[in-house]
């Protein structure tokens, strides 16, 4: 395997020295390092500036070998897979149970589930791909994996292993094409429902936050739960816990992890309480709150309100407002500071420095518009917020509370 070269001292030393290095210019180098071709030296450091954010245990590693960006790009982060091990360990008594990964691809996922698994099977047909995953484990110490060079489907035809768990992160890559439904991922999820479920009581399917959570459900089958994650308020993925034999209605949870691997406690409901609720509307308060992105990806635009004492604006505006500071709401809170005109003159009285924060829900104008015709730019520490209620537009004057 031609990345083992990369191992070599003074190829090492040449990725720390330059690992800050715009990578395409390493890609132009003429002179090799250790008979390294550049391209492949490049790959290596911008998936290492990748690895600082996204993979964090991974790049405080020693001899860490990363794979084609696309490979990378498509790999849970370490927050988003911590999360997932996690939850797993609330449903299993930890090191007591184990986990097939049948879409392994670099094993991130892997390497995490090893952490609080009995053992983990590392599932995945690119055998340079699944080559670099176990090498990087190795690294890592995870010792309790076992690799299988084989697709997801082969896998299920070819051996009669049982399972506590089963995990897939179906691609959703086809024919260079991004795709969405489960059904146009690979593997199939949807078509290998009885396969899977023979071999495991408990399935964990990774799709695109892009999904919608109903169609899925209808695809799926023995749906318990629902988590959608987000991290540092960005809708990252869809989680579905499948159980055999379960026929109930799914419980979603909307969670928001920082980075700092801190998370309030997930806003749970049901989408059934939540068709049934009716809402009043109310005009602007003192405060306004925007709820995260995963409790509007999750669709709890009424359930909020029965959790916390908040109104919301107008049936499609997703701001809700209050008199007061709301302690323990899932998102962001602004104080209106004053309701404004959308006039640059005015503004340039309250803003000397002609900078603000602008965002619109439910407004007639964008963002790019506002800040055009009020002559602003972005930055600063105070917001303008443009929003409709029933009766009326909105331009606020705000500052960030939470």
């Amino acid at each position: 395997m031609i990345h083992l070269a990369l191992l070599q001292p003074d190829v090492q030393a040449f990725l720390s020295s330059h690992e800050r290095d715009d990578s395409r210019k390493i890609a132009l180098l003429t002179k090799t390092i250790g008979n390294i071709p550049a391209a492949l030296l490049a790959a290596q450091i911008a998936g290492r500036q990748k690895a600082s954010v996204k993979i964090p245990a991974y790049y405080h590693a020693k001899h860490i070998l990363y794979p084609p960006s696309l490979n990378l790009e498509q790999s849970s982060s370490e927050l988003t897979a911590q999360y997932k091990a996690r939850l797993l360990s609330k449903i299993f008594s930890e090191q007591s149970f184990d986990i097939a990964d049948l879409t392994g691809g670099f094993g991130i996922d892997s390497f995490f589930f090893s952490r609080i698994a009995k053992k983990v099977w590392h599932v995945e047909p690119n055998t340079e791909l699944q080559q670099i995953a176990r090498h990087n484990h190795l690294q890592l110490d995870a010792a309790n994996i076992e690799y299988v060079n084989t697709a997801a489907e082969s896998f299920l035809t070819e051996n009669k292993w049982f399972f506590d768990a089963i995990y897939l992160d179906p691609s959703r890559r086809l024919n260079h094409q991004k795709v969405f439904s489960l059904a146009e991922c690979e593997p199939n999820v949807p078509l290998l429902l009885d396969s899977l479920f023979e071999r495991s009581a408990t399935l964990l399917i990774k799709a695109s936050p892009l999904l919608d959570l109903s169609a899925a459900i209808q695809n799926l089958r023995g749906v318990k739960q629902i988590h959608v994650v987000s991290v540092e308020n960005e809708c990252k993925e869809l989680l579905f816990l499948c159980v055999r034999g379960f026929t109930a209605e799914p419980e979603i949870f909307a969670v928001n992890i920082l980075s700092n691997d801190q998370a309030a406690a997930p806003f749970t409901f049901f989408a059934s309480a939540e068709e049934n609720l009716s809402l009043s509307f109310g005009e602007p308060q003192s405060y306004l709150y925007e709820p995260n992105a995963s409790v509007l990806k999750a669709g709890a635009f009424k359930s909020i309100t029965q959790a916390f004492p908040i109104v919301k604006l107008a049936p499609s505006t997703h701001i809700y407002t209050a008199p007061a500071v709301v302690p323990d709401f899932p998102g962001r809170i602004f104080k209106i500071e004053q309701l404004v005109k959308s006039d640059p003159k005015f503004i340039e009285n309250l803003l000397p420095d002609k900078k603000a924060n602008v965002l619109t829900r439910n407004y007639p104008l964008s963002v790019e518009a506002i800040k055009k015709k009020l002559k602003i730019k972005d930055g600063g520490s105070l917001y303008i917020i443009g929003f409709s209620s029933v009766k009326q537009k909105y331009l606020a004057l705000c500052s960030r509370v939470q």
